[in-house]
């Protein structure tokens, strides 16, 4: 079958972007809104229709909302009848929390390095490479 000018071939075999890499968690938590749901779910599960409320936006916003947040797996829904309960998922948050104290420790080490550094006796050719002239004494 020839192509149409213009238009992208399907594949068959092409995965899909969303399954080629994870959810990026902080990005998740970017969106206000997401962070207002977050919050909201720190004190208990609730519908949908409860997420709603004090929100202007749509149901239908919240539940794209919440996909995102279960997506990156930041929270877990269950289905009792009719309804859709969200839970926060505090085992993810504690591994973001990991993660930025690793990388802060991994700063402050590099920043306390630099600071050692700097407080050496300077050397005449330091300063030379920086533009600077040492004081005369």
């Amino acid at each position: 079958m020839a192509q149409r000018p213009g238009r992208p071939r399907k594949s068959r075999d092409r995965v899909p972007a969303a399954a080629a890499a994870p959810p990026d968690r902080f990005a998740a938590l970017a969106d206000g809104t997401r962070r207002h749901l977050l919050e909201q779910l720190a004190v208990r599960d609730r519908a949908v229709g409860e997420l709603v409320t004090g929100l202007d936006i749509s149901q239908a916003a919240v539940s794209q909302h919440l996909r995102v947040l279960r997506e990156a797996g930041l929270v877990t829904a269950r289905k009792e009848g009719r309804n859709r309960y969200y839970r926060l998922r505090p085992a993810a948050l504690t591994e973001l929390r990991d993660w930025l104290d690793e990388l802060e420790r991994f700063w402050q080490a590099r920043l306390a390095a630099l600071g050692d550094y700097l407080r050496e006796e300077p050397d005449e050719g330091r300063h030379r490479r920086y533009g600077r002239l040492p004081a005369s004494g």
